[in-house]
């Protein structure tokens, strides 16, 4: 039963069988406040880098207004094993005045407050038209998705009501900066609401060799975004720091192959924003590079997204509960901009075409404008397409396992960016093994037809890792091709079903394109 408390806030009622499940988890804390020395008009200055404040000024509707975001936070304390609800966002600061706000816990303690779970709040819904500051003055605060609704679910409670029995949230997008070193049936669990639902689950990667050395899980899980963090460039002090950044850096931000051999992040973010302080009225300070404040960053641009296609018919496959997740995470890394080094798999000179993204950058940096650019090129069906779009279709090993999308690129010179996406499939009940005959690979491949040849095809590029279900081209044009191909197919030679996938692609300037290997 829910019960209704002030500013529309939840809780839920004890359930036993919370007390089912030990686990050992990392949560992605900051320790300490970072000194304020000066700041921009807006803040937080991370969402002018990500695109999303150039996306606003285009479309000033886009607020998340009618979107739900999820956020999973832990509680800070436990005592024998048992969370003590300390997990929920200080709502009494002002940027926070006027939000809808739900919770969700078991109700059996009065719950406290979390200043890790303040910061991703206030990252996401935060809005203070008159924030200040002493050593900064004055500045306008809004958040990534000001006007959107949150529900905050603690953790424990998270898995044991929802994820144990694989029961849909009821929202459009989840955010998660919590993670375990390992694998277990919860996270397989998560990966399982992802394909089952079609529901964008994002979570942080890790805070790099500080933490754990891999990935963690259930970012490293499959189905889920993972998020890694870039750094913020502090050579011209503490205020530059807020709004440049840099490339990640392994120290602070995990990077892959997780233990299977997976690419992983899928994507990086700055995480360095100013934040609501737990506990204070208007105090904000700066929460540093980590991968927890990175991961909200992402979910709110999915948020974005999501709205944009909750408003328009054509664009409602988004919302789909048929790989509408895999959808969101194609375009996100499809527009990604790559950052310098950025490279496929391993350091060597040149790419693996087994390796789908960079180990330490995913896909690239995110980039709000782009991806929205890429999701207004709207649904091309397998045939002749436009040179930006997006599908979200089915493989079916009966009528060929093959579907192919004919374009022409008129900047000669660029770079293509493709990205096709699958769920891996589990069981919907505990453990939540995978389910071998569902699960079949994918390739994706580049193929070009020379300009005033009525020749065959030429195989330009590929993407074929035998263990990820991502795939991405990054590719450089030469002009001498004046049509393409992307080609879908399956990797093995007898996939046992059919598979419901992703793609979108888009033309871009070329980035980094002299420099694709780490120095």
């Amino acid at each position: 039963m829910l019960i209704s408390c002030k500013k529309s806030w939840k809780v839920r009622v004890f359930d036993p069988c919370r007390r089912l499940l030990k686990l050992s988890l990392v949560v992605f804390f900051v320790v300490g406040l970072y000194p304020l020395l000066g700041a921009e008009q807006l803040q937080p200055q991370a969402l002018e880098f990500t695109g999303t404040c150039m996306l606003r000024q285009i479309e000033p509707q886009l607020t998340g207004r009618g979107v739900t975001v999820g956020a999973i936070c832990r509680s800070m304390t436990y005592i024998d094993t048992e969370p003590q609800n300390d997990y929920r966002p200080y709502t009494s600061h002002r940027c926070f005045a006027g939000k809808n706000v739900s919770f969700f816990d078991d109700g059996w303690i009065e719950a406290g407050f979390s200043g890790h779970s303040t910061a991703i709040s206030s990252i996401l819904i935060g809005s203070d038209p008159n924030a200040f500051y002493s050593p900064l003055g004055r500045f306008e605060y809004e958040g990534i998705v000001p006007q959107a609704d949150l529900y905050v679910y603690e953790f424990w409670y998270f898995v044991t009501d929802y994820v144990f029995p694989n029961r849909w949230p009821q929202v459009d997008v989840l955010t998660m900066s919590v993670g375990s070193a390992f694998e277990d049936w919860w996270t397989r669990g998560i990966d399982s609401m992802a394909e089952r639902f079609g529901l964008v689950i994002v979570a942080g990667i890790g805070n790099g060799r500080k933490a754990f050395d891999p990935p963690l899980y259930p970012a490293a899980g499959a189905n889920v975004i993972a998020v890694g963090v870039v750094d913020s460039n502090d050579a011209n002090g503490f205020v530059s720091s807020l709004a440049n950044f840099t490339v990640p850096d392994p120290d602070h931000s995990s990077a892959g192959p997780t233990s299977d051999g997976r690419c992983k992040p899928d994507i990086v973010a700055p995480g360095n924003c100013l934040a609501a302080i737990v506990g204070t009225q208007d105090g904000y300070y700066a929460t540093g590079d980590y991968s927890s404040f990175a991961a909200p960053v992402v979910a709110g641009i999915a948020g974005l997204l999501i709205q944009k296609a909750k408003s328009d018919p054509n664009l409602w496959p988004v919302l789909s509960p048929m790989a509408g997740n895999c959808l969101i995470k194609s375009i996100l890394m499809t527009s990604a901009r790559k950052l310098p080094g950025w490279h496929k798999g391993y350091s060597t000179d040149s790419d693996d075409y087994q390796h789908p993204l960079d180990f330490r950058q995913g896909a690239g940096l995110v980039d709000a404008l782009a991806a929205y650019n890429v999701l207004m090129g709207g649904m091309q069906l397998p045939g002749e397409v436009n040179a930006i779009g997006w599908d979200n279709n089915i493989l079916d090993p009966n009528t060929g396992g093959e579907e192919v999308y004919e374009f022409d690129v008129n900047d000669v010179g660029g770079v293509l960016a493709a990205t096709l996406v699958w769920n891996k499939v589990y069981e919907d009940r505990y453990p939540f093994k995978p389910v071998a005959r569902r699960n079949a690979d994918l390739k994706l491949e580049l193929w070009g037809l020379e300009l005033n040849d009525m020749g065959d095809y030429v195989l330009l590029d590929r993407s074929d890792s035998a263990v990820d279900n991502v795939e991405h081209l990054y590719t450089l044009l030469d002009g001498r091709y004046g049509k393409y191909e992307l080609v879908v197919s399956f990797s093995t030679e007898s996939p046992t079903a059919s598979v419901p996938y992703a793609i979108s692609w888009k033309p871009a300037v070329p980035e980094s394109v002299d420099d694709m290997h780490y120095e």
